[in-house]
């Protein structure tokens, strides 16, 4: 088995590519460890010290890791542990645990307007993030402003402030006349 990695613009975050499925679909995000127990992978990766956080798409995973941790000394037992779980045929989620479809429901009067905010995140922006290994979601809407939630890579990357003022939220209000502002929701 031969795993890729690539860069993502977060530095602390690096992208795993197993060559096979991770998720049939969806996302998972795991912020501590203490989220991880649903997955064996992710708990797994938990236990390579300096790891805080880890996240799966559909054919990748992404690990962050501690500021006090350098890449050189983690990535080794970051690629054995992934390849250790794709040999041992363990499933990536435990049982009975899904993966996340990713946008929350909204209920209300602005049914149209969040079911076109969530269309252009589904068509323009998730497929985009995901290629930094990320994800970003639809959380809320309320007078205006689209409170969305970053996951993967896309949480605590400098440059997701600027991804979110100039690219989405610029992408939302051209095609969305309603949409006045883009925040950032933990």
């Amino acid at each position: 088995m031969f795993i890729q990695t690539e860069s993502t613009p977060n530095p602390a975050t690096l992208k795993f590519l197993p060559g096979q499925s991770v998720l049939e679909m969806g996302t998972a995000d795991f912020p501590t460890p203490d989220t991880a127990g649903s997955s064996p992978l992710a708990t797994r990766l938990f236990a390579v010290d300096g790891v805080t956080g880890v996240f799966f798409g559909t054919d990748f995973v992404t690990v962050t890791k501690a500021d006090s941790i350098e890449w050189d000394h983690i990535k080794p037992a970051l690629l054995g542990a992934i390849m250790e779980h794709f040999q041992s045929g363990q499933p990536v989620m435990g049982e009975g645990h899904e993966a996340s479809s990713g946008h929350a429901a909204h209920d209300g009067e602005d049914g149209e307007i969040v079911g076109q905010i969530k269309e252009l995140l589904d068509s323009r922006v998730r497929p985009a993030v995901a290629q930094d290994g990320g994800d970003i979601t639809f959380h809320g809407f309320d007078r205006g402003v689209v409170y969305l939630h970053m996951q993967g890579a896309c949480a605590g990357c400098p440059s997701s402030t600027l991804t979110l003022k100039m690219g989405i939220e610029n992408l939302l209000r051209h095609y969305i006349p309603e949409v006045t502002e883009v925040r950032p929701v933990a």
